[in-house]
């Protein structure tokens, strides 16, 4: 059986176009979600689709990309679907699959290229930040605790607990407004 998976990162994206070229490919079950890829913990139809499969079946992803973000969390992946005899193809990036030892090099060296791509990508946005911050056009989301009311809740008596409760944040940003 052919399983397909696809992922977009943000809600604002569709995911027609993988759903609709998963399913051309023959995949018979689709599991799909809108979730960010840097991590594999928070991917509950990426887990779903692995209890899923069983030995024989086909894993089938559009791009390398929408499996994993980074090279650990794409091999990872792979030895979870050998373990269960499972295959894996990648429909754009053909050539990538774990029938062939010839896939499996394609497929450490493309999961290699996509993590090197995303670390330049981080460090671009780093520096437009830095310079922007230096060009004063940079000052980062506005805040929205005012650290007025927790200091002055904190000098009622009140104590951290009853102040988060009461101003609807987390105990550590009442710590912090008192510190600064």
């Amino acid at each position: 059986m052919l399983v397909g998976y696809g992922r977009v990162s943000s809600t604002s994206q569709s995911l027609n176009i993988q759903h609709q070229a998963l399913v051309e490919a023959g995949c018979e079950k689709v599991f799909s979600e809108q979730v960010s890829g840097r991590s594999t913990t928070d991917r509950d139809q990426l887990n779903d689709a692995l209890d899923f499969i069983r030995e024989g079946d086909t894993l089938v992803v559009t791009r390398l990309d929408r499996l994993a973000r980074s090279v650990g969390d794409l091999h990872q992946i792979i030895e979870r679907l050998t373990e269960k005899k499972v295959a894996f193809r990648c429909l754009n990036q053909s050539g990538v699959d774990t029938d062939t030892s010839t896939g499996r090099l394609m497929l450490s060296i493309l999961g290699a290229v996509a993590a090197f791509e995303n670390d330049i990508r981080r460090e671009r946005q780093i520096e437009g930040i830095e310079k922007a911050k230096a060009a004063g056009k940079y000052r980062g989301r506005p805040a929205t605790i005012s650290t007025d009311a927790v200091r002055e809740l904190h000098q009622a008596g009140i104590g951290a607990t009853e102040i988060a409760k009461r101003l609807q944040i987390g105990r550590a940003s009442v710590y912090r407004a008192l510190a600064a």
